[in-house]
């Protein structure tokens, strides 16, 4: 494969500057002029908008880089990384987005709180900001690897220019903005996807001599991954889904119940293709490079293309970094003013406004700080879905099984889960048993056994959206 001489580099480096100019002026257009719009869109974002917007956040950058990586490594069946997104989003629009939209809150921390307690509240924040500020230090590292192949730049400058750009992005456009440059961003970043398989394939010869060529495992279900590992991943994937904070947020500026279920439905549609495409992509990779560094599994295809073409793909990598960091950080920062900021400052609206900005800007540039101690891409994915996870399974008791509504218990078992999950992770997951596991048992195991120690009597009312238990009368 050629390398990209300085004329070349250059139309790759102009059409990656056009675009960025572009969405950055249309972001301005579109931008959010108050909390409303920055956190939830005014509630009036169109279900369709909403699913293209769901969808992104799962297969974002470090999905998008990471499964292919894995596939490189393990084989397709890397795909179920991504396929458990599309379980995941059938899942949570039959049974559980209605609950959540009915809430009235558009973080999860609010709604769990209207079924523990705000200590559950605080723990639930806590717990999802740390998980956020991690599933982004993947996706600078994901996203500096295909800039850094085009553009001949080292990683720690292809980080740099993400937190820019996308900070820029979500600063300035919040909810309302991101959810609308998205649309343009996840055409690019499919039609990128589409382009590297077309042009993997054709170097390959087809799928045929590749099954030829690698190892049978490469091309079963399971591959060299195994039943558990895939199992945890969909597992992780699920509960993410159930619990992360953007997910809430974007499903809370849907207009009504039905519309936030038909996100999630459009959601799931868009996944399970682009998981079998990525996985094919890093065996393809794996097939022509045997020897590679799995990390540009798929970058390692734009090095084939002529430049505008090279620059098109690269710019569909880079909308797919700017759509994650944003909505991940969109989703850190409301978090930060909603559980935080706002109950201690009391600010007016437009101190508000304008504190959400600031902090905005700082949660921009936090993961540089931690971006040079990322392990494999995919495994941190996971991890921070495992982390994810434990709150998932606290809201699902708190939503279905109400005798397990103790606050006590559920801020234990989440504090619990976060020490023992990051020690599995840490330990690199002893005896084959994956973090994904003790993040799903622990704090299960903790609300049993706190009901069963204690009794009744810790079982807290649930609240209804004003924060009020049955049979009570509000404040004033």
């Amino acid at each position: 494969m050629h390398q990209f001489d300085s004329g070349e580099s250059a139309i790759i480096v102009a059409i990656i500057l056009a675009y960025i100019l572009f969405t950055s002026w249309l972001t301005l257009k579109l931008r959010s002029r108050n909390s409303a719009q920055f956190m939830v869109g005014s509630r009036a974002m169109p279900a369709a908008v909403i699913g293209v917007l769901l969808m992104s956040e799962f297969i974002g950058a470090k999905s998008t880089v990471g499964t292919s990586q894995e596939a490189f490594n393990y084989g397709i069946a890397a795909a179920w990384s991504v396929i458990g997104a599309a379980i995941g989003f059938l899942l949570y629009g039959l049974f559980f987005v209605r609950r959540l939209y009915a809430s009235g809150e558009f973080t999860i921390s609010g709604a769990i709180e209207q079924k523990f307690g705000r200590s559950t509240k605080l723990t639930v924040s806590i717990i999802m900001i740390y998980a956020l500020l991690l599933v982004n230090v993947g996706n600078y590292v994901s996203g500096a690897a295909a800039i850094s192949t085009v553009l001949h730049v080292d990683l720690t400058l292809g980080m740099f220019i993400i937190a820019i750009v996308s900070t820029f992005y979500y600063v300035f456009g919040g909810l309302k903005g991101v959810a609308y440059i998205t649309i343009l961003h996840s055409a690019v970043k499919v039609l990128g996807i589409a382009l590297i398989l077309g042009f993997a394939l054709h170097m390959t010869g087809g799928i045929g001599p590749m099954v030829e060529g690698l190892p049978p495992e490469y091309f079963t279900l399971t591959g060299r991954i195994g039943v558990p590992t895939i199992l945890a991943w969909v597992i992780g994937t699920v509960g993410a889904i159930f619990s992360t904070q953007f997910i809430m947020q974007a499903i809370s500026a849907n207009k009504d119940e039905a519309a936030a279920q038909r996100s999630a439905f459009y959601a799931a549609a868009w996944c399970f293709p682009l998981g079998i495409a990525l996985g094919l992509i890093g065996v393809a990779a794996k097939f022509l490079q045997p020897d590679g560094n799995s990390l540009f599994a798929l970058p390692m295809f734009l090095q084939a293309m002529n430049p505008w073409l090279a620059g098109l793909v690269t710019t569909s990598l880079v909308a797919s970094v700017f759509v994650s960091v944003s909505t991940v950080a969109l989703a850190m920062a409301s978090l930060i003013v909603k559980d935080f900021y706002v109950p201690y400052a009391r600010p007016t609206p437009e101190r508000e406004f304008q504190a959400t900005r600031w902090i905005s800007l700082a949660i921009g540039f936090l993961p540089l700080i931690f971006v040079f101690f990322v392990p494999e891409i995919l495994k941190l994915s996971f991890f921070t879905r495992a982390l994810r996870l434990s709150i998932s399974i606290v809201a699902v008791m708190g939503f279905y099984l109400p005798f397990f509504r103790s606050n006590r218990g559920a801020t234990l078992g989440l504090v619990a889960s976060a020490i023992a999950t990051t020690a599995w992770y840490l330990l690199n997951n002893p005896y084959g048993i994956d973090n994904m596991y003790v993040a799903a048992v622990t704090p299960f195991a903790v609300l049993v056994a706190e009901r069963l120690l204690t009794g009744p009597s810790a079982v807290r009312p649930a609240l209804d959206a004003r924060g009020v238990a049955p049979g009570q009368r509000p404040a004033g």
